[in-house]
């Protein structure tokens, strides 16, 4: 059994290390806070969306701007898509879950906002439907993905890519980057 969680701790590890080792994909990271940090400062939105785990992890990232990180300060007007059950529930069934983020993205995104679409596969339909309408609407796309990037590599104005094919792999990496962003966020907008 130790092997096993050896191995699972050093396949983390190299995931992130792939990472801190690639310049670019830091300079990706800093652009995605300072598009936030942008579109904060405007009075945008910071919209999340993702599906299973990519959905806790977009409610966590969004509770972390709209709450608290490091320290006491103002909310920051950012929300997960699919946090309200009934309206998921009744547009799944309805329309289709393809449909039940870009459906709430086209009732409550305008200009300047962004969104962040997690997705360790990059080919969630629902998130490209949303990406569709962002693009539409003005928002500004971030994707977070694995390896490849998917379909949703096509669509984002900047790209997380994780260098991993191993879905709980990219889901700590995502977190992690996620973590970074919200670290940048709120620092530049608060000054500590």
């Amino acid at each position: 059994m130790n092997s096993r969680i050896s191995k699972s701790i050093e396949e983390s590890v190299a995931a992130k290390q792939a990472i801190l080792n690639d310049q670019a994909f830091l300079g990706r990271i800093e652009t995605a806070a300072a598009t936030i940090t942008e579109s904060l400062r405007n009075g945008g939105k910071i919209h999340f969306c993702g599906n299973g785990g990519s959905a806790a992890d977009a409610q966590h990232l969004a509770a972390e701007l709209s709450g608290r990180f490091y320290f006491d300060r103002p909310p920051l007007n950012a929300e997960a898509l699919h946090c309200n059950t009934s309206y998921l529930t009744a547009v799944g069934n309805d329309y289709g879950y393809d449909l039940i983020f870009s459906r709430l993205l086209r009732g409550s995104a305008k200009a300047g906002d962004v969104i962040v679409g997690i997705s360790t596969s990059g080919n969630s339909k629902n998130i490209l439907n949303a990406f569709e309408v962002a693009k539409e609407l003005g928002v500004k796309i971030v994707a977070m993905t694995g390896e490849t990037g998917g379909k949703m590599k096509d669509s984002a104005d900047i790209l997380l890519n994780v260098p991993s094919t191993d879905t709980p792999r990219i889901q700590e990496s995502h977190i992690m980057i996620g973590h970074i962003v919200c670290e940048l966020v709120e620092t530049e907008m608060f000054g500590r």
